[in-house]
């Protein structure tokens, strides 16, 4: 992989957002264990196409994420594909955190009180990042939660992982279309005892080659060869 575009360290609690162009590589890298990055995608061009968890599972017949699924979107265009993924298993089902959360689970711990090592709850910092961009709570919809893994058992409940990301995971992820990315690196919302996360992750962007026809994301499935056409089509 050639030298990274940007390379930044999103600390724990931190909240980030760029638009960012088709044809990119995005890496994410925990750089200690127990990570979670809460993740909203859209359409830069046309924000109202945002990520639709729903059908994105529907049409890759998983309750998870790993190497060759498609983010796809409301329009049924392809977001971003997955090309790389070392844990092979990232949590599209349980949400993100709120304040109400993240108080009943490590307690009151503000601003005013501890400075910068206050806690930091995915729903506030989802939306100081979408207001950058002219979005609000409207736009707050069904979230990725990377490096985080969340089962299903027999009586159908869910199951929290809690030792699933170990440090060095790491996911990459080939944006299909000009996105908008926004990030929270706070705690998974089904984390509910011990001590507020902190796990710093590494992102980098890089530039990606061209998606061939024998591309491993497009021959996956063939609704992820369907979702790649369209998302072409408005390059054309």
């Amino acid at each position: 992989m050639s030298s990274p575009l940007l390379s930044e360290i999103l600390p724990g609690g931190a909240m980030w957002s760029m638009r960012i162009p088709r044809g990119r590589l995005i890496r994410l890298e925990s750089l200690e264990p127990g990570a979670n990055v809460s993740a909203l995608f859209y359409n830069a061009v046309a924000p109202l196409d945002r990520l639709n968890i729903p059908d994105t599972l529907k049409a890759l017949h998983t309750a998870h994420l790993t190497k060759g699924h498609v983010l796809m979107s409301d329009m049924g265009n392809a977001l971003a594909s997955i090309v790389d993924d070392s844990l092979g298993w990232h949590d599209p089902l349980a949400g993100h955190s709120t304040a109400e959360s993240i108080e009943a689970a490590f307690g009151h711990h503000d601003y005013q009180d501890h400075r910068n090592d206050w806690y930091r709850n995915a729903r506030d910092n989802f939306l100081v990042e979408l207001s950058k961009h002219g979005l609000g709570l409207p736009d707050v919809v069904a979230n990725v939660n990377f490096f985080s893994k969340v089962s299903v058992d027999e009586a159908g409940r869910l199951q929290y992982c809690g030792d699933h990301c170990p440090k060095g995971a790491s996911i990459t992820l080939r944006t299909e279309m000009d996105v908008l990315l926004v990030l929270a690196n706070c705690p998974h919302p089904m984390k509910t005892s011990g001590e507020y996360p902190n796990a710093p992750v590494l992102l980098e962007i890089f530039t990606a080659d061209a998606v061939a026809s024998d591309d491993y994301c497009r021959n996956f499935r063939p609704e992820c060869g369907r979702a790649l056409a369209l998302s072409e089509r408005l390059y054309l």
